[in-house]
């Protein structure tokens, strides 16, 4: 029989609720919960029907009962706990940004490199079936040459000078906001659906609001609220992306188009269940399901029939299966892991640095041989 996996979840708020349903789709079990204080997790621990409440972050991590420790805490605590969880020997499942430097985030990804762990970030949207048809096409070269690559990630839940949150303290959330929060999700889905590595980039970045609201009242904002950066890639492509939080109307827009010689591919998070695939004779609205994509790496992914909505929730608990997966010692392909978080940090600092410097930065690459969308072996799993 195949081991069930025992979870502990640090973090109360709502991604540690999207994790704790994601352990139980995967046939996990949620063992421990912990919060910011006993009485946080107790609380957690009765609506998300935790088996216990862990007194602390650091007990849950020492715990006997817990398999894999799951990160859903601020920015800022991240490395720290992270740490603490490979060096128990524990698998781990690390939000991202897996660090806020990436000092930080290059020595966590050396470490779980060096241990029997698996170590993964949630860059959960490789996991819509569209995605991964996506990313079989242009492996089969239906779209010809890639040439120009770009799209935007824009929200509005921060679309007023009154709305805050932990993100906006650059203490808590890290020096960039909005793109460290949603723009490292765009460039890590270009980086895997097509190949192509950003080497360098331009970047600007912007406040609609100068101040936001807080308990003591109206506080200078220390991070961003959009981003847009120019960019070129390793293959000879180049790009664009705007990031913005403050776009009234856009709930969750992670769009792109990725356009080749032969055709274009086009995705919108917001309306998942169809991949739009673009050529001079036509375009054509792929869906998603089991019957109608066309190859096996994204029909793993399609469990419903075409017409039955896979969304964010889904894509979550398929990447948690494939971390359970892979820490039963199966291969799986195509799971983040800790060195894909620090090339997110990586791409961070050269925004970030960009931005200041109003100049072109070079974004280093990872080492030969540990392509971010290589499958991952049963030795490097176990």
């Amino acid at each position: 029989m195949t081991r069930q996996m025992r979870a502990g979840i640090i973090g109360t708020g709502f991604m540690g609720e999207v994790h704790a349903h994601a352990v139980r789709a995967a046939g996990g079990v949620l063992s421990e919960i912990a919060g910011r204080t006993p009485e946080s997790a107790r609380a957690a621990a009765g609506r998300l029907h935790a088996a216990k409440a862990a007194e602390s972050p650091e007990a849950l991590i020492r715990s006997n009962d817990v398999d894999v420790v799951h990160i859903c805490t601020p920015n800022a605590s991240h490395a720290y706990l992270a740490r603490l969880a490979l060096e128990a020997g524990k698998h781990v499942v690390c939000e991202k940004p897996l660090a806020t430097t990436v000092e930080d985030a290059e020595q966590l990804s050396t470490l779980a490199e060096g241990t029997e762990s698996v170590a993964a970030v949630p860059f959960i949207y490789r996991f819509y079936p569209t995605i991964r048809e996506a990313k079989a096409r242009l492996i089969r070269g239906e779209a010809g040459e890639l040439w120009l690559l770009h799209g935007s990630y824009l929200q509005d839940w921060l679309a007023s000078s009154s709305a805050t949150n932990w993100r906006v303290d650059p203490g808590s959330g890290g020096a960039s906001r909005a793109f460290g929060d949603i723009g490292v999700h765009w460039c890590d889905l270009m980086e895997f659906v097509t190949g192509h590595q950003i080497t360098r980039l331009v970047a600007k970045t912007s406040k609609a609001f100068p101040q936001r609201a807080s308990e003591r009242g109206m506080l200078n904002v220390g991070t961003e609220d959009g981003a847009s950066l120019l960019f070129e890639t390793d293959k000879g492509a180049t790009g664009s992306l705007v990031v913005s939080q403050v776009t009234p109307g856009r709930k969750n827009r992670l769009w792109f188009s990725f356009d080749g010689t032969e055709a274009s591919l086009s995705f919108n998070q917001e309306e998942p269940e169809t991949l739009w695939v673009g050529s001079v004779r036509g375009s054509t609205r792929v869906p998603s399901g089991p019957d109608t994509l066309s190859y096996p790496e994204s029909q793993r992914y399609a469990r419903l029939p075409a017409g039955h909505p896979h969304g964010y929730q889904d894509s979550f608990n398929a990447f948690v299966a494939d971390v359970y997966a892979a820490a039963r010692g199966e291969s799986v392909d195509g799971l983040p892991t800790f060195r894909d978080g620090l090339r997110a940090a990586l791409i961070t600092q050269a925004v970030v640095d960009s931005a200041a410097t109003n100049t072109w930065v070079d974004v280093p690459g990872l080492q030969a041989g540990s392509s971010i969308s290589d499958e991952l072996t049963p030795e490097r799993q176990r």
